[in-house]
């Protein structure tokens, strides 16, 4: 095999790469782009539309180069030098835009599949594209940095103190940037989920960005929270789980001798009458025990969104107290006597 390649000339060498990145091109059009294309996604070819220029110039620059190297090296090693960088730049700058291309590709197919790919959504998209883009960027440059035998060493240890200067100088905004990506590619909360977080605030996420998370709160008021407190804090959910709904309890006490039965009936009664009650799953009433003056009952229903929390306790206390007194259940309140010592 070597003698064969030592035998050939420049101009056969040359020939012999064009005529390899021709059939390379040919069957990657004709063979493996026919093949791409029958598939359910478009992801395989746009990863063959993407890379089918530079495999095409690699090609043609390597037989450049080894054409030119056989030429006598005495006459041409500084030509030779500076050809291996010009070729090995511009293949490295077609390639940087290629797997840039491609990794958006991926990362799109990704988030489109993101009940299989838990770390991956939509709106992180942006942060993994980022992310893909600079790492292609990183390899790229260096590996133009070798090319021209350029020394690295002074260049990462500047870059290495600048990164630390850096890092202290923007500590918080790092925190929140590193906090945000995490949120993201965790996905704890989504856009629309109504949460609330350790330190008491509650609301619906009406915006998942870099720096921080808005909340939009009851009082139709918008909170900005830093991504480094809500990483440190907990999180509950009320949109999460299997559904969205969420179950709200009446707490309600009726008299000692009252009939359990018809109390019962007359709180179900209340909870299938109201507009705010789901049917799945079911209201139901639970006797919880023997208060000090009552009979501790709680009516427990399930509404379609948290959000909707408090409309339905303030309706479902008022049907229960107006069921009540037209059934002639008596709700118990303590009751002091005060006796007077006479004179």
């Amino acid at each position: 095999m070597r003698d064969w390649y030592l035998s050939l000339g420049p101009l056969e060498l040359l020939g012999y790469s064009v005529g390899a990145s021709i059939l390379l091109q040919w069957i990657l059009t004709k063979v493996v782009l026919r093949m791409a294309r029958k598939t359910k996604t478009n992801l395989d070819e746009t990863i063959v539309l993407s890379v089918r220029l530079p495999i095409l110039l690699t090609l043609l620059f390597v037989g450049t180069y080894f054409s030119l190297k056989r030429v006598d090296p005495a006459l041409l090693d500084s030509t030779l030098f500076r050809t291996r960088a010009i070729l090995v730049t511009i293949a490295a700058f077609v390639w940087m835009k290629a797997l840039r291309r491609v990794g958006d590709a991926i990362c799109d197919a990704l988030a489109r599949r993101a009940d299989e790919f838990q770390w991956i959504q939509p709106q992180s998209v942006p942060i993994y594209e980022i992310l893909s883009g600079l790492l292609v960027i990183g390899v790229g440059i260096y590996a133009i940095l070798l090319a021209w035998d350029i020394d690295l060493t002074a260049w990462l240890a500047s870059a290495g103190i600048i990164g630390i200067a850096v890092g202290f100088a923007a500590r918080d905004t790092l925190a929140n940037l590193f906090a945000g990506v995490f949120i993201l590619a965790d996905a704890p909360y989504k856009l629309g989920d109504f949460i609330v977080l350790g330190n008491g605030e509650r609301g619906r996420v009406t915006q998942i960005g870099i720096r921080s998370t808005r909340l939009l709160t009851r009082d139709d008021i918008e909170i900005t929270i830093p991504n480094s407190l809500i990483a440190n804090s907990t999180i509950v959910n009320e949109t999460g789980g299997p559904h969205a709904k969420r179950r709200v309890r009446v707490q309600v006490g009726v008299a000692y001798g009252s009939d359990v039965d018809r109390v019962r009936a007359i709180l179900m009664k209340v909870a299938e009458d109201s507009p705010h009650a789901a049917t799945v799953p079911a209201p139901r009433v639970r006797f919880r025990g023997f208060g000090d003056s009552a009979l501790d009952f709680q009516l427990q229903v399930w509404i379609d969104e948290p959000v909707l929390r408090g409309r339905a306790l303030d309706q479902l206390n008022t049907a229960v107290y107006n069921a009540f007194n037209e059934a002639g259940v008596e709700i118990p309140f303590p009751q002091r006597v005060v006796t007077m010592p006479q004179a």
